[in-house]
């Protein structure tokens, strides 16, 4: 059991007088280090400052957002660590069906009115919970995956009665290994003990991984019919429905989570770029609208919704209102590091809609003759950037753009749209040279790492592949071989932190762009070989 006296608190509440009486009780059980975030927003940059051992949130905050899409952005984006706990407070007697059909669940939640008692031994529960389970965030978060597993492994039979939160970990931990056979077994047994949503969800989830579509929809199918509010669901019986081709039906699934939960950006981005495919340039313009509006007061916000938003509208010839939507673009989203690329993207979409392509090619030209970084846009914004440089003459720009997608391209589905967009434009022909002179690219940069490897020069090979990271930030295959020259040094040259840390970012950053990638499993292993030979143990 953690030393009350000495965890670190966040309360989330916008009532200050609720935050006064959270307080004061928790300085009556022993917790003295309270700070306090009046909002969503706020909390993130708190969290962002420091770490903290426990985070008190309400479920209700006002603005659109609720404590439960807050948990999920912290969660998925990595904001705070495994071992924060994060309990809600809530008023609402029906939360309890809310999180039982969430993938990401709080640590515990607490419905009001609560009293110092009932705080003081939910919270003894939930840190005693997090002490068993504290090696195998150690593990996780130091890079060592397969050690996390025997943890986990171990700590259900230490700790019985949290054998199926072990188990779940554990297929969490072997699906992001790629062990999609392994993952699906334990799912298996958990279900076999229990039907549980949420391991019904990650079977489907395995499945998906390995194409296995149909069984995957019929899992995700009967899980939104028997539980209407299970939305995670819905989102991936909608990705399952794209993978098969069947937008229609997608959007549709998308639409009715989106009436169920309608505050979440990411998933109304996610209908209006389905819309936008289906060509419903009128409701896409409603929901992208609304991304836009929430966006603008999340620290998440992003100038591509704008675009699209301006696609939506120039679709159904409202050009005074993709006038109105630039210009807001440029007012409300200034300063971040996609505004001038997507304003101008923008520009030149207004300007050929209102037959200017001269202008619309300026536009163009602005953008990307001035050295604007393009790294900061999506693949989807990049391949819309593309084609508009296509579109008006700009050939050099275009096949710089093509060259960018296809070095940092993470997955087969990016060449085959970024091909089948140049097919629309008839430029075969592009698609197959700028893809061959990138094959060579990658094939280059990662031979002349190993060259250096063989000939021992360590220092050489590190520096070499981590130059070639920074030209080609998305290309799984280079940032796994600049690993594995990382991990080259330490076994010749002996343990070095930096580069420990290196490797384990370029390894984790591969995975997110490659899960399936078969030798993940073997440079993890072998990152593990040399944290056991060098005697490294993840820090307390």
């Amino acid at each position: 059991m953690a030393d009350l006296d000495r965890i670190t608190v966040l309360i989330i509440e916008a009532n200050q007088g609720m935050r006064g009486q959270l307080r004061t009780m928790l300085n009556n059980i022993g917790i003295a280090t309270v700070n306090f975030a009046p909002s969503a927003g706020m909390a993130i940059s708190r969290l962002r400052e420091r770490r903290y051992d426990l985070v008190l949130c309400e479920y209700n905050l006002g603005d659109g957002q609720d404590g439960q899409h807050l948990l999920e952005d912290l969660r998925t984006r990595d904001i705070i660590p495994l071992d924060t706990l994060f309990i809600m407070i809530t008023g609402e007697r029906n939360y309890e069906r809310i999180i039982s059909a969430a993938e990401l669940a709080p640590n515990d939640y607490i419905l009001k009115p609560l009293t110092p008692d009932t705080l003081h031994s939910r919270l003894v529960r939930a840190f005693e919970k997090r002490e068993a389970f504290r090696p195998v965030y150690r593990l996780i978060e130091a890079g060592e995956t397969h050690d996390a597993i025997e943890a986990c492994i171990s700590g259900r039979s230490e700790y019985a009665r949290y054998g199926i939160d072990f188990m779940r970990l554990e297929a969490e931990l072997h699906g992001a290994l790629g062990h999609t056979d392994t993952a699906e077994e334990l799912y298996r047994e958990i279900l076999a003990a229990k039907v549980i949503p949420w391991a019904r969800l990650g079977l489907a989830k395995m499945l998906f991984a390995r194409k296995e579509y149909r069984e995957a929809e019929e899992i995700l199918t009967a899980l939104v019919t028997e539980n209407r509010r299970y939305i995670d669901a819905y989102d991936w019986l909608a990705r399952t429905r794209e993978e098969s081709g069947r937008i229609d039906e997608a959007r549709d699934v998308l639409a009715s989570a989106v009436a169920l939960s309608p505050h979440r950006i990411g998933r109304l981005r996610h209908l209006g770029n389905v819309l936008l495919a289906v060509g419903d340039h009128q409701s896409a313009e409603r929901t992208l609208a609304e991304v836009v509006r929430k966006g603008k007061y999340s620290d998440f916000r992003d100038p591509e919704d704008h675009v699209r938003l301006v696609r939506a509208q120039l679709g159904q010839g409202r050009v005074s209102e993709a006038e109105s939507t630039i210009r807001d673009l440029e007012r409300s989203m200034d300063g971040l590091p996609a505004t001038a690329l997507c304003s101008s993207l923008s520009k030149a979409l207004y300007h050929n809609q209102t037959g200017s392509p001269a202008r619309a090619q300026a536009a163009l030209e602005t953008a990307i003759r001035d050295g604007t970084d393009v790294s900061s846009l999506s693949v989807g914004m990049k391949q819309e950037l593309a084609k508009a440089c296509l579109d008006h003459d700009l050939e050099t720009e275009g096949s710089m753009l093509v060259m960018d997608i296809l070095r940092n391209s993470a997955d087969e589905r990016t060449v085959e749209t970024t091909r089948a967009m140049l097919r629309a434009k008839g430029r075969e022909d592009m698609s197959e040279e700028l893809e061959q002179r990138v094959h060579v690219e990658v094939k280059g940069l990662i031979a002349a790492g190993a060259d250096k490897v063989r000939s021992g020069d360590y220092d050489g090979a590190v520096q070499e592949m981590l130059s070639a990271v920074q030209k080609m930030p998305g290309n799984p295959h280079v940032l796994f071989n600049a690993a594995l020259a990382l991990l080259r040094h330490i076994e010749n040259r002996g343990w070095n932190e930096r580069l420990a840390a290196q490797a384990r970012n370029l390894i984790a950053r591969t995975r997110r762009l490659d899960p399936a990638n078969p030798r993940l499993e073997a440079i993890t292993g072998f990152m593990q070989q040399l944290t056991r030979k060098y005697g490294v143990r993840p820090q307390a």
